[in-house]
């Protein structure tokens, strides 16, 4: 792996991680497509570019977290009693979704994550928040809850939040507390997907050298020595700046993103 390469690792991870504590929609968002350009400059066989990015993106959501959950917690901005009702759904949908997704082909995969950026990135730029109207539901209901969320992030390689939050706003649930929370759901997803991938794809060939699965393990060691830094970061600028604002300009770089790949399917 070149210097060049490292770099762009490392620039990822300082990016990701500021975004997984500032603005709650996780890293995998930024870590994803930009994982995608560095396999594709390293030579990687196409089959398994977004497999690979999406599992090496979950593993290094499981540090991300665990930094940027702590830094929410120590500003009493984590419910856990959400958290522990949700996680039982969380991990088996998020499983389910890698199993899912190793049938898959990259193509579809790619696709996929577009239509999801695209989302994403438009409610964000609207910013319409879904009306407080109801109350979090039960044990059954944040079960089901969890499963969706789950499958969801094992398939475009994300720790939930862009999902969670909203739902939590949904049910009451004020925003900076919703993102808090987020930030701490994303480690049984993150935890889940991760092993998914490499259990589930231990057999996998086309793979670079020094991959566990759709795993690769320099990526996520240059990634994660950036971002566990700067998650703090990012959980103290979500108590100072204007978040909504800072949204509506990361939705615009969003639309750039999903752009460039759907682009890169179609050419």
């Amino acid at each position: 792996m070149s210097v060049e390469i490292a770099l762009m690792y490392l620039a990822v991870g300082l990016v990701a991680g500021i975004l997984a504590g500032l603005l709650g929609v996780g890293g995998g968002l930024i870590i994803v497509p930009m994982l995608v350009f560095c396999f594709i400059k390293q030579g990687v066989t196409p089959e398994v570019i977004m497999h690979l990015a999406l599992g090496t993106s979950l593993a290094s959501i499981i540090f991300t977290s665990i930094s940027s959950a702590l830094s929410h917690h120590r500003r009493g901005a984590v419910d856990w009693r959400i958290v522990r009702r949700i996680v039982p759904g969380i991990l088996i949908g998020t499983f389910l979704g890698t199993m899912i997704a190793s049938r898959l082909t990259t193509g579809f995969l790619q696709a996929f994550f577009c239509v999801f950026l695209y989302a994403v990135a438009t409610q964000m730029l609207l910013n319409k928040k879904p009306k407080a109207s109801r109350e979090m539901p039960g044990f059954i209901g944040l079960f089901g809850v969890g499963n969706g969320i789950g499958v969801a992030s094992a398939l475009v390689g994300i720790g939930g939040g862009s999902m969670s939050v909203p739902f939590m706003i949904w049910c009451n649930i004020a925003a900076h507390r919703a993102i808090g929370t987020s930030a701490a759901i994303g480690f049984p997803i993150a935890i889940a997907g991760a092993f998914g991938y490499v259990v589930n794809n231990l057999q996998a060939t086309g793979l670079p050298e020094y991959s566990l699965g759709y795993v690769y393990l320099p990526a996520l060691f240059f990634i994660v020595c950036f971002s566990v830094l700067t998650a703090p970061l990012g959980a103290r600028l979500a108590h100072a700046l204007p978040v909504d604002k800072l949204k509506r300009i990361f939705a615009l770089f969003l639309y750039v993103v999903a752009t460039r790949m759907a682009w890169g399917i179609v050419a």
